[in-house]
């Protein structure tokens, strides 16, 4: 985003500020559609009214979140290492170091967020704070929803008096426009949520680019969900009934649904497995976000239900409601998953494959063979600490966020969170699509060595005119 605004001083601090009240003006003007936004979403996506408004709220608040993030100015990684003139046998040449936008974004809004991963969503909040211009491709499954959020920020643009190609809104069904959109060689980075070959399908062509660019892409999670002896025997009825809400809630159009279960064969397994199916026999279908989305979501079911070494544990009450999703439960052996990789693949809706291995050594095995992972949760006791231990190194390699005792539905937004993981969860197992970190994406570093003080940002000035916290000669402080 270039510095100049009207109203603002050329400088990176007016920039800065600038782009603060960017994205609280986007947040108000959200808010001032009313219920307008709410009853399009709606209309549109079939997602209840609650559920829409919790998440307009969510929207709210990471672009909210961002602008206190920018204030700070930490997101800069302001860094001096001094000159060493006379230091032998070479001297050492004056250092400084700060993050500036990569250029501009091609955000691609998600198909079961209308709000928070979408238009004014995680990607194009965070690329806005890093100072990137941002292209937002939206869903074809909720265009009216995006148009009304595409003119609040249009309207925020012209509020701050930031030029005109600081956002932008692409709307059409295919694939051909964001396959250009892509390929087009302004386009610096890309904010992908969505299928594994979509992703996939991206990813190919930035790299095939004359000048590659980095796609962070957010694919494919099936979020193993181990629950461990101590945990079983003490409270497996309230998992299983906790479990089965996280699976079905939102139809289970989640990323981090629970859509795998890992217990070990032992005296409270079958307690737990019949309180699941009894749980989830008593949900009912519901409509999904789309008619594709609901007949993949049936191909998958009836390919499970077919396949040789898996037992059917219980289905949901079936409607007439169009396009919807009865919810499933499955079966089967460590064996057998870890031999047929098609059990390993995510059916996006509220289905999960319940697991049982017959020893630790199993268990710990199959957490060594699954994919890389959005989160994997463990229902832990006392007694199971040792085990928990012996597993956690390889659930560090496989997620980006491991829970204890809770349910992986639930993204907070915050500085902490990590909505990322190692492929194909997503193409770079080292960012993250929600919270502050976030930003990280859209940034670079630029060193300045041996630079003029009348040519040095106002990051990496001697006197500090922006009051940053910086790193210099290896300390952190605010010299």
């Amino acid at each position: 985003m270039p510095a100049r605004a009207r109203g603002v001083r050329c400088v990176p601090g007016g920039a800065v500020r600038t782009r603060a009240r960017f994205l609280e003006t986007i947040a108000e003007n959200i808010l001032a559609l009313g219920d307008a936004l709410i009853a399009r979403a709606h209309q549109e996506s079939a997602l209840p009214v609650a559920r829409l408004e919790g998440e307009r709220g969510r929207t709210v608040g990471q672009l909210r979140l961002f602008a206190s993030h920018i204030r700070d100015g930490r997101w800069l990684a302001a860094t001096i290492d001094p000159a060493q003139r006379e230091r032998k046998p070479l001297p050492r040449a004056d250092l400084r170091l700060q993050k500036i936008p990569v250029g501009p974004v091609a955000v691609f809004g998600a198909s079961n967020f209308p709000l928070a991963f979408s238009v004014a969503g995680g990607d194009t909040a965070s690329a806005f704070a890093a100072g990137c211009p941002v292209v937002v491709k939206a869903h074809p499954a909720h265009p009216g929803t995006s148009e009304l959020v595409g003119r609040a920020i249009q309207q925020a643009v012209r509020a701050c008096g930031l030029p005109e190609g600081t956002f932008s809104l692409v709307i059409g069904a295919g694939n051909a426009i964001g396959e250009v959109l892509v390929a087009h060689p302004a386009i610096k980075a890309v904010g992908f949520t969505g299928s594994r070959g979509g992703g996939l399908a991206l990813m190919d062509i930035a790299a095939k680019r004359r000048e590659p660019i980095p796609v962070y892409a957010e694919m494919s999670s099936i979020n193993p969900f181990f629950v461990l002896p101590g945990a079983l025997a003490k409270r497996g009825a309230e998992i299983a009934r906790g479990f089965v809400d996280s699976l079905t809630l939102g139809v289970g159009q989640f990323c981090t649904n629970p859509g795998l279960v890992v217990v070990l064969d032992g005296p409270d397994t079958q307690a737990f497995v019949d309180a699941a199916a009894q749980a989830l026999g008593q949900k009912g279908a519901q409509t999904m976000l789309t008619a594709g989305i609901a007949a993949a979501y049936a191909n998958g079911i009836a390919g499970r239900a077919a396949g040789a070494n898996v037992r059917a544990l219980a289905r949901g009450a079936d409607t007439n409601a169009k396009s919807a999703a009865c919810p499933a439960l499955f079966a089967t052996t460590q064996h057998a998953f870890v031999s047929d990789p098609q059990l390993e693949d995510e059916i996006f809706g509220p289905t999960s494959l319940i697991v049982t291995c017959k020893n630790v050594d199993e268990m710990i095995a199959l957490a060594e063979h699954v994919e890389g992972q959005l989160t994997v949760t463990l229902h832990v006791e006392a007694d199971d600490v040792a085990l928990a231990r012996r597993l956690l190194p390889t659930l560090e390699r496989k997620a980006g966020r491991i829970l204890a005792n809770g349910y992986p539905t639930g993204v907070e937004v915050s500085h902490a969170m990590v909505h990322g993981g190692p492929f194909p969860a997503t193409s770079d197992p080292r960012t993250t699509s929600v919270g502050t970190m976030a930003i990280e994406r859209f940034l670079r570093p630029v060193c300045y060595q041996d630079l003029p003080a009348e040519l040095l940002p106002l990051a990496l000035q001697d006197d500090n005119p922006l009051d940053l916290w910086r790193v210099r000669d290896g300390r952190l402080g605010h010299g």
